[in-house]
């Protein structure tokens, strides 16, 4: 049995009353788990009842099958399981409603537009190393999908013990996240590991974004005070760190739960929310524009044109917001296009079941 198992250690794994309410309407009769771990297919759910590995059941891939934008177990989900099921393998029913999701699409990829990265967290931790590999247009990309999940982002400038002026880096980062809090943070030195924690508490989940090697894990060790996730040394001909975490996992501390993830080669958005979020400075030098439609050309009494030539508005943010926004509308159409597709598929397989009840009951020639 896990220690830290019982009804009373749900409250510390981030259930609540909504997610109850939730249950008691959508999964009657049955128990709540929280995923942990997922790893080709299987999953490592949490619950009254300890730890225990789970599957879905034929009932949700069925339902995957009909609806591909049906949710689908991810990280950190709350889900309904079968209390009948053997407590050594559970199966999962259904996936409750997210509070918050971290989404991520690959730009060049619309066969699999969306992949679930992490649900139901509260705050969301973009980390980017303090050295050769600082990009703030990586940066704004981050932010982005950071907004669009719902959770409130926070920027970790890691690595913080390697820069000769991390003032400069952090300035660079406030400029690309305005609003946002941004925090140097060395495992070496302890600097910020406080700050850290003050975004964690009994039930809350944060989760770690990032380019691979970025020093997501050895932050997450540091806050464990425990060797919990693998860790790896920068190169020298680059400065860019070794990749070490392959699976996303959540980990639970005695004062809060983290999500590490995987770095990614490509993270595109998923429509313009989050864009328009974490552009706030364009978007408010835009609300300025004579017209509403303005594409910040040629147009007169254009805002954005105008804080361009005041200078308090720069240039290249100005590009990488167009081109994400840009992202966002393909993104957003191409999503509409699939579920358009899966309510043809499921309904042309509910025509069918039916023409084939007819037949039978009535026979061909009805």
């Amino acid at each position: 049995m896990d220690p830290l198992g019982g009804v009373d250690a749900l409250p510390g794994l981030g259930w609540d009353e909504r997610f109850a309410t939730l249950l008691a309407s959508e999964a009657p009769g049955l128990v709540p788990g929280r995923i942990l771990t997922e790893e080709r297919g299987l999953y490592l759910v949490a619950g009254a009842a300890g730890e225990a590995p789970a599957s879905p059941s034929g009932r949700l891939r069925h339902d995957a099958d009909l609806d591909p934008t049906a949710p689908w177990p991810a990280v950190g989900d709350w889900v309904a399981l079968d209390p009948a099921a053997p407590t050594e393998h559970r199966l999962i029913q259904r996936v409750l409603p997210r509070r918050t999701a971290v989404v991520r699409r690959a730009p060049g990829d619309r066969r699999l537009p969306s992949q679930v990265l992490a649900a139901n967290v509260d705050t969301v931790f973009v980390v980017t190393s303090v050295n050769a590999d600082f990009n703030l247009r990586r940066l704004e990309r981050y932010l982005a999908v950071a907004w669009e999940s719902g959770a409130w982002p926070v920027v970790l400038l890691s690595k913080s013990d390697l820069a000769d002026d991390v003032a400069s880096y952090r300035v660079a980062a406030e400029a690309a996240a305005p609003g946002v809090d941004v925090i140097p943070v060395s495992v070496v030195t302890g600097d910020g590991l406080e700050a850290l924690r003050a975004h964690l508490g009994p039930g809350r989940t944060v989760v770690f974004t990032g380019s691979s090697g970025v020093g997501k894990s050895s932050i997450i060790n540091a806050l464990a005070g425990a060797p919990l996730l693998a860790t790896a040394a920068i190169r020298e001909d680059d400065a860019r760190g070794r990749h070490t975490t392959t699976r996303r996992q959540l980990v639970r501390l005695s004062d809060g739960l983290l999500i590490d993830t995987p770095g990614l080669r490509e993270l595109g958005v998923l429509d313009g929310d989050g864009v328009s979020t974490a552009f706030e400075d364009v978007e408010r030098a835009a609300s300025a524009c004579r017209f509403a439609d303005c594409q910040h050309r040629s147009e007169p009494g254009c805002g954005v044109r105008e804080a361009l030539g005041q200078g308090t508005l720069d240039a290249v943010r100005l590009e990488a917001y167009r081109k994400l926004e840009r992202e966002g509308r393909r993104a957003a159409l191409a999503t509409d296009a699939l579920a358009r597709r899966a309510e043809r598929k499921k309904w042309s397989a509910i025509h069918r079941r039916v023409d084939q009840h007819m037949r039978l009951k009535y026979g061909a020639e009805r």
